[in-house]
């Protein structure tokens, strides 16, 4: 039988340049003809990326920004755009800036120029997530999509090597959940299986020489290639469990996925051999789950929820949460049993072998 599949290939442009943002950003300002600039950045993130802004005019800094986009932060920003009449959005940060940008966009309809300075993958897709009353709710709109993409190495230099791991095995978990997504199909998985390949030499080169510009680079060229596999195929099994996680109990968002990531490809592998050779060979390996588990011992990856808050007692409760949101496309059937087994493994950290 031959190959039969859709794909969607989602439109933005692209801009990818060492110290090259500060021009890109103005550049693509001019082109869209933007004359109200909201900026959404940290405080942080503001001080550290006020060169990049010296060469556009911006009309609105705005900074109250928080992981999983709380409702009422969003509607704030969105009443804090409307008033100020942006016609355009700049934000420059990791996922929960990205976030909020397209909180604002949904609403509002506004165009945004993504920054990122994490490996979060957020500004490639067309996904926006909202926390009310400890729930996250996700959801596809193309006009939260950024129009364009500037992405510069020279602004995660200063990203903390253990943040750096837990943002890029965030991205790793796009690629492997894209394998088995509802909406996989061969294209995802090449880009997929680049962006694994990416990412297994980048980190480790990160760790160890942060500052070197080699591994920071080829993390963000995996980030864009898992966001745009992931963007394409859908949320797994993977990113339904990490999505209620962190929305019911206010894990962070990276390290969470960091943790999963193991337990779900060990789950799921046995039923798909073809995307668990396809996984292994991007690690180099002859097992999947070798490859990533070698990637996560040298860099001493986060392995236990517990470490992050998540209340053992919570567990029942969390499987109730997620296994409705479980795909059914999923390659093997998951079971209140079986999630709430993984749970107490990722919970404890358990070695996945």
């Amino acid at each position: 039988m031959g190959l039969k599949f859709e794909h969607v290939t989602l439109g933005q442009r692209v801009l990818f340049g060492m110290g090259l943002a500060g021009a890109n950003l103005a550049a693509e300002v001019a082109r869209l003809g933007a004359n109200r600039v909201m900026v959404i950045s940290s405080a942080s993130e503001a001080r550290r990326l006020a060169a990049v802004m010296d060469n556009i005019s911006v009309a609105l800094h705005y900074g109250d920004v928080a992981p999983h986009v709380p409702l009422e932060k969003a509607e704030k920003a969105r009443a804090a755009a409307a008033e100020s009449d942006i016609d355009l959005i700049v934000c420059a940060g990791g996922g929960s800036t990205t976030g909020l940008a397209k909180a604002v966009a949904l609403t509002l309809r506004l165009p945004i120029i993504a920054i990122p300075t994490t490996y979060a993958g957020s500004e490639a897709t067309n996904v926006w997530g909202l926390t009310e009353a400890s729930r996250k709710t996700t959801d596809l709109d193309d006009a939260v999509l950024p129009v364009t993409v500037i992405y510069d190495a020279a602004l995660t230099l200063g990203l903390p090597v253990e943040l750096s791991v837990a943002s890029g095995l965030n991205a790793l978990a796009h690629c492997i959940d894209s394998m088995w997504a509802p909406r996989a199909d061969p294209i995802n998985a090449a880009l997929a299986a680049e962006g694994i390949r990416a990412l297994n030499m980048a980190l480790p080169a990160i760790k160890a020489d942060p500052l070197e510009p080699f591994g920071r680079e080829h993390a963000l060229y995996g980030a864009y290639l898992s966001a745009v596999a992931f963007a394409s195929a859908g949320s797994g099994m993977h990113h339904k469990i990490c999505h209620v996680l962190g929305g019911a109990y206010n894990l962070p968002h990276a390290q969470t996925h960091a943790i999963i990531l193991p337990h779900v490809l060990a789950f799921n592998a046995p039923s798909a051999p073809e995307a668990r050779d396809r996984i292994a060979a991007a690690f180099g390996t002859s097992r999947a789950l070798d490859g990533l588990n070698a990637l996560q011992e040298t860099l001493n990856a986060p392995t236990a929820l517990k470490d992050y808050g998540l209340p053992q007692e919570s567990i029942p409760d969390a499987v109730q949460l997620i296994l409705p949101a479980i795909p059914p496309s999923n390659p093997r059937e998951v079971t209140a049993e079986s999630l709430e087994e993984l749970l107490h493994r990722a919970h404890t950290g358990a070695p996945v072998l």
